[in-house]
């Protein structure tokens, strides 16, 4: 858990954070989750977020921060996670005692104490349920944005009423990460804002309302337990007087729709029209800012967090840098220097040589294995260093365009 404050002119004047393996090391988890026997099923305790919260703001509180200065707060929470509040929780909420720590407050209001998040991908029967449900797998992502995805909410949801409808009958909210974290400063249940709910697969995100058909295929009376989405720059109220009483906030301090870390990255990259981000990380994510989109079975659209009348799109791409360090392990004596030299040694178009680089099964296209083609577009089972390196680069950069022209980006000329 992150914490950062900037002034009118966007300097920081504070930052910290809480490592939740390191600093709550009472909850046993690897990395901020619990990887289940199963190898697919991936939770966090709800209750951990709550309490690294509480340590964040002490932490605050005794480097003498001055929380009457915040005029606004807003945040962003990790992708397609989702918390499950038991029936009355929202009058524990309210009323949470400024003299206890928030987590001890709340410690009963959760009917799933073990969060799903994003990294869960035990859902497959739910997502085939889903998409037979509306007509198959396009039809789909031309309602929500995506096809259905293990991790998303609504097949998480029809996991846990499928397999606990006590529990779902128990619950009278789900939100997500994001809405949580706001919902835990509101006071109150946040709604859930457009960006993070089109990572749902139950946003109809041209309308910007749940989808009937789809919400019917998850679970009985969904609707009511997800509330209304919001504009992701909505101003949701005022801070809730527990944080004013406890660490001095003014009252007036209002909380902004919290939003997913993906459409967070495109609001704080400050992305306009026509923009493309990459991100090159374990997994490479490009995203970027588009007018008319054209969902499609890979990738996804959001609802844009800055203008709602726009959207985002977001392509994940599993072989990305571990991909490029093996390759560079291989051909370059595990030297970026020496890749770099390889890479700048061959010319653009690489000769008409050209490779596919999948150590594991990738997701946009699923395909896996390496595969090489020479300028007669046979196939081939090496190349020379330097040009498998052309190869590796050129080919994950033409896959980014290719697919990113699917859903509707056009290279302007």
């Amino acid at each position: 858990l992150k914490v950062i404050a900037i002034d009118e002119r966007l300097r920081v004047i504070y930052e910290d954070n809480v490592h939740f393996d390191k600093d709550l090391p009472e909850f046993k988890t690897q990395g901020g989750v619990y990887i289940h026997s199963d190898r697919l099923t991936v939770t966090s305790p709800v209750l951990m977020w709550v309490k690294a919260l509480d340590m964040i703001l002490e932490k605050m509180k005794s480097s003498g921060f001055n929380f009457s200065q915040v005029r606004a707060l807003s945040g962003a929470g990790q992708q397609h996670g989702s918390v499950y509040w038991k029936k009355e929780s929202i009058q524990i909420l309210k009323n949470a005692s400024s003299e206890l720590p928030l987590h001890q407050s709340l410690k009963g209001c959760f009917s799933v104490s073990n969060s799903p998040i994003w990294m869960d991908s035990s859902t497959a029967s739910q997502c085939s349920a889903l998409e037979e449900a509306v007509g198959g797998a396009q039809q789909l992502a031309s309602i929500t944005g995506s096809r259905a995805y293990e991790r998303f909410t609504g097949n998480q949801i029809a996991k846990i009423y499928s397999q606990n409808p006590e529990v779902y009958k128990q619950t009278e909210r789900i939100s997500l990460v994001s809405s949580f974290a706001a919902s835990l400063f509101l006071g109150t249940y946040a709604p859930i804002d457009y960006s993070d709910g089109s990572g749902m697969n139950l946003l109809q995100i041209w309308e910007k309302v749940w989808s009937k058909s789809c919400l019917d295929a998850c679970a009985p009376g969904l609707e009511e337990k997800l509330g209304c989405p919001v504009p992701s720059h909505s101003v949701l109220g005022t801070i809730s007087p527990y944080y004013s009483q406890r660490y001095g906030f003014s009252p007036d301090c209002k909380i902004v729709a919290f939003t997913g870390d993906n459409p967070a990255s495109l609001a704080g990259m400050r992305l306009q029209e026509g923009d493309i981000a990459i991100s090159l990380g374990t997994s490479d994510t490009l995203f970027l800012w588009i007018q008319e989109p054209t969902p499609a079975l890979e990738g996804h659209i959001l609802c844009n967090p800055v203008d709602s009348q726009t959207y985002m799109a977001l392509l994940c791409f599993k072989n990305g840098s571990l991909m490029r360090e093996r390759i560079r392990d291989d051909c370059a004596s595990g030297s970026w220097d020496e890749f770099s030299k390889a890479l700048s040694s061959t010319v653009a178009g690489n000769d008409g040589n050209l490779g596919f680089y999948f150590d594991v099964m990738e997701i946009t296209p699923e395909a896996v294995g390496i595969h090489r083609f020479n300028r007669d577009n046979h196939k081939v089972p090496g190349f020379p260093k330097e040009v498998e390196i052309r190869a590796l680069i050129e080919g994950q950069f033409m896959a980014k365009r290719i697919h990113a022209e699917k859903l509707g980006y056009k290279v302007c000329k």
